[in-house]
């Protein structure tokens, strides 16, 4: 097997695959890339036995074969070597050489068979959608995925197809985010659900930003597929079933009372707040009273910080605490100028949404003070 091409070529799809890569790998080869030449493209696979990336390119100069090799080494290799460079690629034995100018390097590799493949996928169904919309869609929720929660089902993020409507949902027990686009189902599809892993989540967001005007996402019951460009994403799914998210939305004809404020405003005045909260726990109290909210925090050492933002708001007053970090989170993520806040009571989670439509919303639960 060998091929040559330009460094900036090869550079492109090696750099995609990459991420889903491992350093450090019970089985060596998953640290791994399988590089195979054939018939003019070059593919470039990377895995970590949850989530495939294959990256595709048209080589001219090549000779059929395949061979795997340590992944992060040809990165930084390619990396180095001059933009307009051409690297000569070929395997001598068990090791690969690449050279490109007056640069030279021997690879170790091993056996393109010995690396993992990803099964079938199984009772599929195929949907059509907008690279933007799912990027939105992603953008909006991912920030509430939990990270290594023992409720391993947490660790990822809900995909559920609903007619004409997928709706991406991401919770780590305290807080909730959720929010919701259109597509085009291919054929009948029925209502399902399918949790992503974080880290799949994270690679579908890198690249469907650069994909074409629409997207074709196969779901199976085992595993998703997109295709985008040249890019061959598939990933597992994880096997679990997902909180029922709708008991945890507050009701909004319960919640009477209803706070519009300045999104960035708020969002500052959190954040001055939050220096002084207490670095564990990151408590601080909202007291409302008409037109004005004002953010209180305190820490162990009796260092106290206080800041108000007005607001419209023409309820009674009250008093309630949150965590300033998931305030800040969805505040933060939230597609509008303005935002509104809704609440209960001091024991009661609250609902934020953007303040000119929908698409969007966060739940956040309260804490004791």
């Amino acid at each position: 097997m060998r091929f040559s091409i330009k460094r900036d070529d090869l550079l492109k799809p090696l750099q995609a695959v990459h991420g889903v890569v491992e350093r450090r790998q019970a089985l060596p080869i998953l640290s791994n890339v399988l590089i195979r030449a054939k018939d003019g493209v070059l593919s470039l696979t990377g895995t970590d036995n949850e989530v495939e990336l294959v990256a595709r390119c048209s080589v001219d100069d090549m000779d059929n074969g395949e061979i795997t090799v340590p992944a992060r080494k040809f990165l930084d290799i390619c990396r180095s070597l001059p933009g307009d460079g051409k690297v000569e690629f070929a395997v001598e034995g068990d090791r690969v050489s690449v050279k490109c100018g007056r640069s030279r390097f021997a690879l170790t590799s091993l056996p393109a068979p010995d690396y993992p493949s990803t099964d079938e996928l199984v009772d599929a169904s195929r949907i059509r959608i907008s690279p933007t919309v799912l990027k939105r869609l992603i953008d909006l929720t991912q920030f509430g995925m939990a990270q290594q929660d023992v409720r391993y089902y947490l660790n990822g993020m809900l995909f559920e197809v609903d007619g004409n409507v997928l709706r991406t949902v991401a919770t780590d027990g305290h807080r909730l985010a959720l929010a919701e686009g259109e597509i085009e189902p291919v054929g009948s599809i029925e209502a399902r659900q399918l949790i992503l892993p974080r880290k799949a989540v994270l690679e579908l967001a890198k690249i469907v930003g650069s994909a074409g005007d629409t997207l074709e996402l196969a779901i199976g019951s085992n595993a998703v597929q997109l295709v985008a460009g040249d890019i061959v994403f598939t990933s597992k799914l994880i096997d679990g079933k997902f909180p029922d998210y709708q008991r945890v939305i507050p009701d909004r004809n319960a919640s009477d009372k209803v706070v519009i404020a300045d999104r960035e405003s708020l969002r500052q005045s959190l954040q001055r707040a939050a220096i002084l909260s207490n670095e564990k726990y990151r408590a601080v109290r909202l007291c409302l009273v008409p037109d004005q909210l004002t953010v209180v925090a305190s820490n162990p050492e009796q260092e106290e910080a206080e800041d108000a933002v007005e607001v419209n708001y023409s309820g009674e007053a009250i008093e309630i605490g949150f965590n300033v970090s998931y305030l800040i989170d969805a505040l933060s993520t939230v597609p509008s100028d303005s935002v509104r806040i809704l609440l209960t009571d001091a024991s009661s989670s609250c609902l934020i949404l953007p303040g000119d439509g929908e698409g969007c919303e966060y739940v956040v639960m309260p804490m004791r003070l």
